[in-house]
């Protein structure tokens, strides 16, 4: 049975027509040693069994239909997996130099959208593994959920069975494309009428009976899908102006606990004091090169995963709105994003994601791209593994996340393991060229929301 992309990751592929908006992700999972390889091995084969798309390749469909997802009809398990010994020395910057370059490199269309690499030879006898998967594969908390069956909770591995045979692939079929077309043009005729019987009684009588609520609501419903869609003319910055093909990843580590402090001390979640802290840096990179700024534009995806959702899959929302990066007190600062992520959470068109995306995906490409191009800087957060985790009899150090630029300056994502909040910092070095003063700058940004929390920890 072929499976179509969601439209959100219909509209991911899409744009992907630009290199700079590649949505490409990279993990790097640090160990204590080098793990059992067959171990790991085994564990990649039992993921692939159950997420179908690990062998799944993406390919194209006559329109209006989006791409759809079929088995790899070679699929092998050995090109997705490599065993590589680090350059000297071996440290994590040798690490995250390899990372940046499978950041940067695009993936075999023709196969599954997805590679692991064991890196041998880390300082201290120690071992890493990069991970790089497209994001329509999975997004990122459904990525902690395949994390769960890849990890251990103690050194001895737990067996696991492999849940289901390899499918046997059919050999091409002429017309195949046409035919599933037409299956989903007939799919999606069937569910408006469907919305539509089952609406339509309600919807005629609140129009009777309230119908200046209703005629409210349907322009307040108009205004949040406007909102979503429309394009972002110019940049916030005047100095992150230029965009590039070239990525440089930095990481830092964020105490969990005075962080979740500070932002409560501040009035807002975790996150609101994440962003905060990205804020605060930029804001400092700025001042360091005379720049005056004020609000910037910012990505942020949010996720719509439900309980019984399928670990495969892109089930976020990308929301786009301004965050008043020029405000230098760090309180004030959570203060303000808990109030614009709040009102973003709530938007109207969020029930809507999927019609939104639709639509956005018969629209020319340059407009989907200029929707992107212009935002500032994107921020994930991502709620990983609260408790120690092995990988093949080693111990899991830490993890770092690398979410694309998709056409900002930088993406900054939070990864939380155990007590650590680790950022994962991708820069477009055409917007930022001295990386060094930027993650100077960045640090100082956290350095400034975390104060908030000293006391109360």
């Amino acid at each position: 049975m072929t499976e179509f992309m969601r439209n959100s990751d219909a509209f991911t592929w899409a744009m992907e027509s630009d290199p700079r908006l590649r949505s490409t992700v990279v993990t790097v999972i640090m160990l204590d040693r080098s793990p059992d390889w067959d171990e790991v091995r085994n564990r990649f084969d039992v993921i692939s069994r159950a997420v179908p798309m690990v062998r799944q390749r993406v390919v194209p469909s006559p329109a209006p239909a989006p791409p759809r997802w079929e088995y790899a009809p070679d699929f092998d398990l050995g090109f997705h997996m490599r065993r590589v010994t680090a350059p000297a020395p071996g440290t994590i910057d040798t690490v995250l130099e390899m990372a940046r370059v499978a950041a940067m490199e695009d993936f075999d269309r023709a196969r599954p959208l997805w590679e692991a690499t064991l890196i041998d030879g880390v300082e201290n006898n120690g071992a890493a593994v990069l991970l790089k998967f497209h994001h329509a594969l999975t997004d990122g908390v459904g990525g902690i959920q395949i994390g769960m069956i890849l990890f251990d909770l103690s050194e001895v591995p737990e067996r696991h069975e492999s849940v289901q045979p390899w499918p046997e692939v059919p050999p091409p079929q002429p017309l195949r494309g046409y035919r599933d077309t037409a299956r989903y043009g007939a799919g999606l005729v069937a569910d408006v009428l469907t919305g539509t019987l089952k609406n339509a009684p309600k919807m005629i009588a609140n129009g009777i009976m309230q119908p200046v609520d209703s005629v409210s609501s349907a322009a307040e419903l108009a205004a949040s899908v406007y909102r979503t869609m429309r394009p972002v003319s110019r940049r916030g910055s005047s100095l992150m102006s230029n965009r590039s093909l070239i990525r440089k990843l930095g990481v830092l580590e964020i105490p969990f606990a005075q962080l979740r402090v500070a932002a409560h001390h501040g009035g807002g979640a975790l996150n609101d004091a994440f962003v905060a802290g990205v804020a605060g840096g930029l804001r400092i990179y700025h001042e360091k090169h005379g720049v005056a700024v004020g609000d910037l534009h910012l990505t942020m995806p949010m996720s719509l995963r439900e309980e019984g959702d399928e670990m495969g899959g892109n089930r976020i929302t990308i929301m786009r709105f301004d965050v008043p990066v020029g405000i230098a007190d760090p309180e004030e600062r959570i203060r303000q994003i808990r109030d614009r992520t709040g009102k973003v959470r709530h938007e109207k068109s969020l029930p809507y994601t999927q019609w939104i995306a639709g639509a956005l995906n018969m629209m020319p490409r340059w407009y989907i791209g200029s929707i992107l191009r212009n935002i500032d800087f994107l921020c994930s957060d991502v709620p990983g593994i609260p408790v120690p985790v092995f990988l093949g009899g080693a111990k899991v150090l830490t993890q770092y996340a690398f979410g694309p630029t998709i056409g900002a300056a930088v993406n900054v994502t939070l990864l939380t393991y155990v007590d650590v909040c680790t950022l994962g910092i991708d820069v477009d070095t055409g917007a930022i060229p001295d990386h060094d003063v930027f993650m100077d700058s960045l640090a100082a940004g956290f350095d400034e929301v975390l104060a908030l929390g000293v006391d109360h920890v």
